[in-house]
């Protein structure tokens, strides 16, 4: 009996780097679900739990749009876990997601965290 893979939702405000991480993650055998848009990320978040749901939050700027959605997220759906994805100096600026995974650009990296968290999860 084979079982599905993880499903996560990724929303990010790029179109370029949102192509390429799902890209990646499809290819570590994730199920992708992904918007452009914050607010069709909550509503996509509102309609199904996901293992995971990923917010970019690279550049300045940033940081108040992605906690506003984790915590309309949350509001939701509690035990939702949320993770914002962004560089190590603008991660240490907020304590909405429950994870952070610091990317710093390094694929292996981003694929290592979002491993770390969903088998955290287990």
């Amino acid at each position: 009996m084979s079982t599905s893979p993880p499903a996560i939702l990724h929303v990010c405000t790029r179109d370029i780097i949102l192509v390429l991480r799902d890209q990646i993650f499809r290819l570590h055998g994730l199920e992708v679900d992904s918007t452009l848009s914050l607010d069709e990320g909550l509503k996509l978040a509102q309609a199904r739990k996901y293992s995971l749901v990923i917010i970019d939050v690279e550049g300045d700027g940033r940081i108040p749009a992605a906690e506003k959605l984790c915590s309309e997220i949350k509001k939701h759906r509690p035990d939702q876990e949320v993770a914002f994805i962004c560089n190590y100096r603008v991660s240490v600026l907020t304590d909405c997601p429950d994870d952070i995974i610091r990317s710093e650009f390094n694929p292996q990296a981003m694929i290592d965290g979002v491993q770390a968290i969903l088998e955290s999860q287990k």
